[in-house]
């Protein structure tokens, strides 16, 4: 398997200047061009870059972040497309490497139900991106960009699951070393171990950010201030508790606790829409905002996403976020006012 790509081959994205590195999930979606009809009537579908990490590295970037991801693809067009894409999107990917012997993951979507489609994953025997080893890691950048992203898929399967361990362990919690628990049920065996593999990783990071269900798997509870409290009883230093319908919940290790409501808007497709909110936190991450600032504008990122299709395309840019939370702190304005 051959190492990262040489730099000559990169984007306008120096080392020096990188500040956000994602570690995880790549592939190609397939969405169809016929909404709302079961899979086996699907006629046509639309090709997009794909994978949690690699679409918070597309939103980081659409929001002037320089970003990068770190990650496998297989030996073959879909590969070519993830690096062509990446750069289109103004992400590095100088720390794309190439598995010869495995392939590109494939995933469709089903566009039915709209808020929650359900996906078929094609990443057998194993995905490229869970083979990851010290040999592909950065070290250098790994110990000194401003913002590193790991996810719990990322810990599925060895030898990635030792890898990422290694990776925070030398890290030590530099920065911002954020966790996307990214709980997918059909990754793992069972529940038991995914909370198993990925509440090790609580002892290594200062930021994690998941929903109900995922903050489940990981302390043992979705109830957000529960959930909260034991994040932080683990030295997590900002939990960020994504409750669909009731906003967000943010907890601090300074006891400080904030609940951020929704955004109204009409959902087209729910995938990406976490990832489009992961791509806002590290913006706002990066610049210093205060937690209930950051929710809100990752919130504003996420249901933007939600209210269009695709995931890596559909990610906003600050003029649209910042027009949504205009929008509706206005019709909050008109709702007090009659």
């Amino acid at each position: 398997m051959s190492g990262p790509q040489s730099e000559r081959n990169d984007p306008a994205v120096s080392r020096d200047a990188l500040e956000v590195l994602m570690i995880g999930r790549v592939g190609v979606d397939l969405y169809p061009e016929q909404s709302g009809v079961p899979l086996a009537q699907v006629r046509t579908f639309a090709k997009s870059l794909g994978g949690t990490a690699t679409n918070v590295a597309v939103a980081a970037a659409r929001l002037g972040r320089r970003s990068a991801v770190l990650t496998k693809v297989g030996a073959d067009g879909f590969g070519d497309y993830v690096r062509m894409a990446l750069g289109e999107f103004g992400v590095s990917s100088r720390y794309v490497s190439t598995s010869a012997e495995l392939r590109t993951p494939v995933v469709f979507c089903e566009l039915n139900p709209p808020a929650d489609p359900p996906l078929l994953f094609y990443r057998a025997p194993i995905a490229p991106d869970l083979t990851l080893t010290g040999y592909d890691i950065p070290w250098d950048v790994i110990g000194s960009v401003p913002l590193l992203w790991v996810t719990g898929t990322g810990v599925s399967a060895e030898p990635a699951r030792g890898t990422q361990r290694r990776v925070l362990e030398y890290r030590a919690r530099h920065g911002h070393t954020v966790l996307d628990l990214d709980y997918r049920p059909m990754f793992w065996p069972d529940e038991q171990a995914a909370g198993r593999a990925i509440g090790e990783l609580l002892e290594y990071v200062n930021v994690v950010v998941g929903n109900r269900t995922e903050v489940r798997v990981a302390v043992g509870t979705d109830d957000p201030g529960a959930a909260a409290e034991r994040l932080i009883e683990r030295g997590v230093g900002l939990a960020v508790i994504k409750c669909g319908a009731d906003g967000v919940f943010v907890a601090d290790a300074h006891g400080n606790r904030w609940t951020v409501p929704p955004c109204r808007v009409e959902v087209v497709c729910g995938l990406g829409a976490g990832d489009g909110f992961g791509g806002a936190l590290v913006h706002g991450l990066l610049a210093g905002w205060e937690p209930p600032r950051i929710a809100e504008y990752a919130n504003a990122a996420g249901a933007l996403v939600a209210s269009r299709l695709a995931c890596a395309d559909a990610m906003p840019t600050a003029t649209e976020i910042e027009e949504l939370l205009g929008a509706q702190r206005n019709s909050d304005e008109e709702m007090r006012c009659t």
